[in-house]
């Protein structure tokens, strides 16, 4: 018989500490695939002392937890996620420009598109090429985000974070192990609550008009606007994965209300309705015709979650 979870030192410590609890919470309008059904329990966390007692609180009835983003990159199992989800506010989406004029902090839950557009006000280039990344800044990178040549770890040069045990702590230069979409952080149950980009002097007129073509390219190419999960595979040694779906005639496949883009064939859209189960189905197809008509194996990039 499965064990029952017991929520209870959960619930009372986010009354105590003032967070905010929905129980039953469905995720599905949380994501960008706009797909995922319920959560125990979903918990707003907007200060450091918040997030120490949640994770304390956490430990302590044992229960499975993880922090959600903008919930890009994810797809949310039907049967929803089993224990809490954390999602950082308040004094995460604080952005601040640090004393040398060039480096800019951002907590973990401002959005990419909210700091490329301060960098640019400011006159700092170098993050232009996460513009139109639907992603967090701390989702970007714990994954190492990125597109159109540039990545986290070209700007990324301090990431903080927070222990389950409720203990700080920082990760400097090296020390981030930035790979292709992943990071010293990937993988680990460490909360990413701060990060600091080294950014350049660039005239406020230049990096918006950098920002502008790449979102041009990106509406010309990218099925921008749909609710998708962004690219669903990494790209793979031999090619791009975009190339192989659409060379093995699987542009337009559909399975009930998941569709590889007409667009491109490296995104899967939701066309309405789509579930958890329609995409899985269709990521399998993709998976086996690219094998069995290429020989490469395709390995997805969007992290499946829940029950």
């Amino acid at each position: 018989m499965e064990k029952k979870l017991d929520f209870t030192p959960l619930d009372r410590a986010a009354q105590a500490l003032a967070c905010p609890c929905l129980e039953n919470e469905p995720l599905a309008p949380y994501t960008t695939f706009k797909i995922g059904g319920p959560v125990d329990r979903l918990l707003t966390i907007e200060t450091l002392a918040q997030l120490r007692g949640v994770l304390a609180a956490l430990g302590q009835g044992g229960l499975p937890w993880l922090v959600l983003g903008n919930g890009s990159d994810l797809l949310v199992s039907d049967q929803g996620v089993e224990g809490a989800v954390l999602r950082l506010a308040g004094a995460f989406k604080r952005l601040r420009l640090l004393p040398d004029g060039k480096t800019l902090q951002a907590g973990a839950a401002v959005g990419l598109a909210t700091a490329c557009s301060f960098a640019r006000d400011r006159g700092l280039s170098g993050l232009e090429f996460a513009w139109g990344i639907p992603g967090s800044v701390g989702g970007a990178a714990y994954m190492n985000a990125g597109a159109y040549g540039g990545e986290m770890r070209d700007v990324a040069v301090k990431v903080r974070h927070c222990t389950p045990a409720g203990e700080t702590g920082e990760a400097v230069g090296p020390a981030l192990g930035f790979a292709y979409r992943k990071s010293r952080y990937t993988g680990t149950r460490d909360v990413i609550t701060f990060v600091e980009f080294a950014l350049a002097p660039g005239s406020p007129e230049a990096v918006s008009a950098r920002m502008e073509e790449l979102m041009a390219r990106r509406k010309e190419k990218q099925p921008y606007g749909m609710p998708s999960a962004g690219s669903v595979f990494k790209r793979p040694q031999n090619g791009y994965a975009a190339a192989l779906i659409d060379q093995c005639g699987l542009k337009g496949r559909r399975v009930g209300g998941a569709q590889v883009s007409e667009k491109h064939a490296g995104f899967i859209v939701n066309t309405g309705g789509a579930t958890c189960r329609d995409v899985l189905a269709l990521i399998g197809i993709i998976q086996e015709t690219v094998l069995a008509q290429t020989g490469t194996r395709l390995e997805c990039e969007v992290k499946h979650i829940g029950r």
